[in-house]
């Protein structure tokens, strides 16, 4: 059934690894973020059997998933007090910034009578999870210390998913200094856009975790954007099915008004073009983070249900029940997993 998102295991699973080896000079450890692929259980697993050790998601319901592998899971949304229960039960650590919220997994703990792990997060710039206030972050600490049920794990922050505020080497020696004062060595210091600080040497020795998703997936950085060595980008593919195949003008013979942002769209005019419709469009996926692997096939623009392509160039000979395939980045990925109309398929 189309359209169809195929996952090379073998692919991500060298991805896993080969990421491993270049974290491991600089001391860093990877918790694997699965929220991307709704922790697709074949994905998880390939990248705990190429060496990951933890896994990290935002859902419980992705918790839920994975829950039969065996290595650590950390929920990396701060979980609401109303489902701390939850979390105990499906999470060994979980990201907090309220003591409310630790005052609830505290109760929840001592309810299922087990201890559950905690990182404290501080907030360095981006604006989205995080005590601003150092102090407030070390009463929180303190709570966690004198709690029978709570264990402090560790201190983190994020970089790059809301303001996109990018880590630097002063912020991570602060942070670094934070969490021995409160007395963790686990330090975990942003995810894929801090790669390329530590390839540059801007990482202090001492921070422990990196959380990787996009890097895992499709071997890239993120920030400056680049691939990196010996990793596979193409490990994420999508495939759709042509369902009209036309020679149509490039401009609409028509008035143009706004479109579901207000914005009047513009057009330039090509000539006549041979026009593929798709049985694919913006619920299943991010039409912006993808790119056909034929290189002269261009993306025009897609609905709700509907992509369109200019085909013109192609060297195929292509026809109504023809699949066209495209190379996949993070936001194409994350709708196509989250759409119930994309079938999945394995490439071990």
């Amino acid at each position: 059934m189309y359209p169809l998102l195929e996952a090379n295991l073998a692919y991500i699973g060298e991805n896993a690894s080969r990421m491993i080896e270049i974290c491991k000079p600089y001391g860093v450890g990877i918790t694997a973020v699965t929220k991307v692929f709704s922790a697709d259980i074949n994905i998880a697993r390939a990248m705990v059997g190429a060496g990951i050790s933890a896994l990290g998601d935002s859902r419980l319901q992705n918790l839920e998933a994975i829950k039969d592998i065996k290595c650590e899971k950390w929920l990396i949304r701060m979980p609401s007090p109303s489902e701390a229960q939850r979390a105990v039960e499906l999470a060994d650590a979980s990201f907090n910034t309220e003591l409310d919220t630790l005052k609830a997994l505290e109760a929840a703990c001592e309810k299922a009578g087990k201890t559950h792990s905690v990182i404290l997060m501080q907030d360095l710039g981006d604006l989205r999870e995080g005590y601003i206030n150092r102090e407030d972050m070390l009463r929180a600490g303190e709570y966690i210390d004198n709690s029978a049920w709570l264990r402090l794990y560790g201190v983190g922050s994020n970089f790059a998913c809301l303001s996109y505020a990018y880590a630097d080497t002063e912020k991570l020696a602060g942070l670094m200094a934070l969490g021995h004062e409160m007395g963790v060595k686990l330090i975990s210091a942003g995810n894929s856009s801090t790669i390329d600080l530590m390839l540059s040497g801007g990482v202090p020795y001492g921070v422990s975790n990196f959380r990787l998703g996009e890097a895992l997936l499709f071997g890239r950085e993120r920030a400056k954007y680049d691939y990196l060595d010996g990793m596979h980008n193409d490990a994420m593919m999508l495939r759709a099915e042509i369902i009209e195949l036309k020679d149509k003008p490039s401009m609409p013979f028509a008035d143009i008004g706004c479109d579901s942002h207000g914005a009047k769209p513009t057009f330039a005019d090509k000539g006549i073009r041979k026009r593929a419709i798709l049985a694919l469009g913006k619920v299943d996926t991010d039409i912006d983070a993808m790119w056909p692997i034929d290189p002269n096939i261009e993306i025009i623009g897609a609905s709700g249900d509907h992509m369109a392509l200019d085909v013109t160039d192609s060297a195929s000979e292509l026809r109504v029940g023809d699949t066209v395939a495209f190379r996949l980045g993070y936001n194409a990925v994350l709708r196509c997993c989250a759409s119930s109309y994309v079938s999945r398929s394995y490439i071990q």
